[in-house]
């Protein structure tokens, strides 16, 4: 514990000390986003520094850094992270752990909650679902692995509908009609509650899935030095706090 506080005292140090008017550029997942945002502020306020957010889903992220898009630091699930070190994008020292975030099940705030208390529950209400929605990201890709593991994946796909991005998949469900399920991100689910979403609660414990998230600095960064002061901020007590306080582990 002591060793733990030492730490944590000396991530807040470099941040402080760092303290300027710099710019600061950030590539992110979308999961993240409400926790992300929090920590951002509490940085920009504490700090002085502007951190910049451009929030994309995985593939859209190697895609803008494969065309030599310019920024700081990338959040993002190890795996992609650790594709960027191998295409010498992304730096493979100086990683902070940011969190995990867990699938949910949503449908419009009208709509009537289907079960999902039980795996067998999942699967009978998807399949007798109208319509599923779902990203191409890290819950689609899971999803498709686990529609496939329970022996419907045939049945579902010529009434799934996929997008690109999360957001895309929350509006569509807002605006949608007759028995509809949409599926995502728990933080993204939120995010969208007030605009006529509402989270039916997260997959079953025996076949939910974690995504995990971590923060690394890119190579050739513009703001070297001030994403450094970023990345030791994400290590700090506050950082943690403002990413539980929206939902992610």
């Amino acid at each position: 514990m002591k060793t733990m506080t030492l730490v944590c005292c000396a991530a807040a140090a470099l941040w402080s000390a760092a303290a300027g008017a710099g710019e600061i550029k950030v590539l992110s997942a979308g999961a993240i986003q409400p926790g992300l945002e929090r920590a951002v502020a509490q940085f920009n306020r504490a700090s002085g520094h502007q951190v910049k957010i451009q929030f994309n889903t995985a593939p859209e992220i190697a895609k803008r850094l494969a065309e030599g898009y310019a920024a700081d630091i990338l959040i993002a699930p190890p795996a992609v992270l650790d594709e960027q070190v191998k295409n010498g994008k992304a730096a493979a020292q100086g990683r902070v752990p940011v969190g995990r975030v867990g699938a949910g099940v949503t449908v419009r705030a009208s709509a009537a909650n289907p079960d999902i208390a039980t795996t067998d529950a999942l699967k009978a209400a998807v399949l007798g679902a109208d319509t599923l929605v779902y990203n191409n990201a890290s819950t689609g890709i899971y999803l498709d692995r686990l529609f496939a593991r329970l022996g419907i994946a045939d049945a579902l796909k010529p009434k799934t509908t996929r997008y690109s991005n999360g957001e895309a998949v929350m509006e569509h469900v807002i605006k949608g009609k007759g028995n509809e399920i949409g599926f995502g991100a728990m933080t993204e689910i939120k995010l969208f509650e007030s605009h006529g979403l509402k989270l039916v609660g997260p997959l079953p414990a025996d076949i939910q899935n974690y995504t995990s998230y971590a923060a690394a600095p890119l190579t050739g960064a513009p703001a070297a030095a001030d994403a450094k002061a970023f990345l030791a901020y994400l290590a700090t007590p506050e950082a943690k706090q403002a990413f539980v306080a929206a939902g992610i582990e």
